[in-house]
Order: structure tokens, then C-alpha cells, then sequence
């Protein structure tokens, strides 16, 4: 049985670490920026015509420390919103399944519970950075945009806000989730349980401190950033 192959970008990131990890089925290549640059089209359909796979799980992307896009804006656009045309340019010519890793930021950010046919109002410029990324995705055929609310698998601050909510999913149980939905189309949240950033922290890591957030971070993080994963659960129970 021939396995389907599937083209990672953001080869050497912490997602991709962790799809390598859970990975028993599929045949999934990992390219660093030197074999797959998403700043230049060429680079990508070069690498796509010559591995010729199934599936592009588009990973690479500027991303935390989140108030990095208010001064690097111009990787925030060069990676997240023209890097990410550029590779649903190259899937939609050469015809390959692009998923797209975006973000539960580009919700409001204040009710919490959002279902993927909420209105968009990205938290941060962040947010607004990987919402950028999805117009592009939308516009070719063959896509699935994946909202995603996830954290390293050992949480990385030695501090976990209390009143901060959120969906927090392991990177490692991201992972798993992803390659049980490549055939999926359109927009799926993907994330755990609704509670507190500390709730989900401590369970990582007994010894982490409780913090609030302050006032002038609610203007970058919001104040319930949490998803509603009941699509998700029906196409998982199938």
C-alpha cells in the first residue's frame, strides 16, 4: 500500500516536531527553509514538482511571542500573509491539498465559546497576520483551514494567568488531530476544554505560579480567547 505523502512547511518548528512524533501512516516530509522558503513561490511549487505530494500542511509562520507583530510587522507580513499566498498559489497549480494551521486569535477574543461561522475580529495583529493568511487559503478550491488554540507540551512560563480563558490543546494532541482530518474541507476549531490558562498549566507542570492579566495585556490577549469544538467532536465520533 503506497502511503499518501504529505509536505510540511515550518519543517524544524515545534508543530512539526510533534507531527513527526505521533506520525505511523503517512509518508511526511519536512523541509527547512533552505529546501522550501515560503518568501519565494518558487522555492515552493520547485520542491511541491519535485516530491509531488498528497497534502501541504502549511506550519511556518512568525508567531510568539505575539507582540512581536506590533514591531516586526514586516515579517509578520512577508511570513504570515504573503508567505502564505504564496503557498496557496503553488497548491492550487499544481493541485495539492493545502491545510492551513491558523489561530483561535483571529476571534474576538472577549465572549469565548466561538463556533467557526462567528464573526472575525482578530484579537491582535497577530490575529489579523494569520486571518490574512486564511483569505488567501479560502480563495483555491482544495483547502482546509484549521483555527487551532495550542501550547507546548511542557508549558513554557513559569507564570499561567487564572483569569484568562482559553482551549488549550498539547501541540502532541494537536498533532494527532491533524492527521485524522486531511480529508476534511472549510474551517474546523481545533482546541480542548474551555477553563484557565493556570488550570491547563498546572496540569502540566504542578510548580507553575498564578498570575492575572493585566489591563494594558487584555489589549493583546483578550479576555476569552475559547473555542467551541462541537464540529470537531462530530467529525472525530464518525
Amino acid at each position: 500500500m503506497i502511503k499518501k505523502k504529505i509536505v510540511v512547511t515550518g519543517g524544524n518548528g515545534e508543530l512539526s516536531k510533534s507531527l513527526k512524533k505521533v506520525n505511523k501512516k503517512f509518508n511526511i516530509l519536512f523541509p527547512n527553509k533552505n529546501q522550501l522558503n515560503i518568501k519565494k513561490y518558487l522555492s515552493i511549487t520547485n520542491y511541491i514538482n519535485k516530491k509531488k505530494p498528497d497534502y501541504l500542511i502549511h506550519a511556518a509562520a512568525l508567531t510568539t511571542p505575539m507582540s512581536q507583530h506590533n514591531y516586526r510587522m514586516i515579517d509578520s507580513i512577508d511570513l504570515n500573509i504573503i508567505g502564505t499566498s504564496n503557498v496557496a498559489k503553488a497548491c492550487h497549480i499544481n493541485k495539492v491539498k493545502m491545510i492551513y494551521i491558523s489561530t483561535n486569535f483571529v476571534y474576538p477574543g472577549k465572549k469565548g465559546n466561538y463556533k467557526e461561522e462567528d464573526s472575525l475580529n482578530p484579537v491582535n495583529k497577530y490575529g489579523w497576520s494569520k486571518l490574512g493568511g486564511e483569505c488567501a487559503t479560502m480563495l483555491i478550491d482544495n483547502n482546509l483551514i484549521l483555527r487551532v488554540c495550542m501550547s507546548n507540551d511542557k508549558f513554557p512560563h513559569k507564570v499561567a494567568y487564572s483569569n484568562y480563558l482559553t482551549s488549550f490543546l498539547t501541540k502532541t494532541n494537536v498533532a494527532k488531530i491533524i492527521l485524522k482530518l486531511l480529508n476534511n474541507k472549510g474551517v474546523i476549531n481545533i482546541g480542548g476544554k474551555t477553563q484557565s490558562a493556570y488550570n491547563f498549566a498546572k496540569k502540566l507542570n504542578k510548580s507553575i505560579n498564578k498570575s492575572k492579566v493585566l489591563k494594558k495585556d487584555k489589549k493583546l490577549l483578550g479576555n476569552n480567547t475559547s473555542l467551541n469544538i462541537n464540529k470537531l467532536k462530530k467529525i472525530l465520533s464518525k
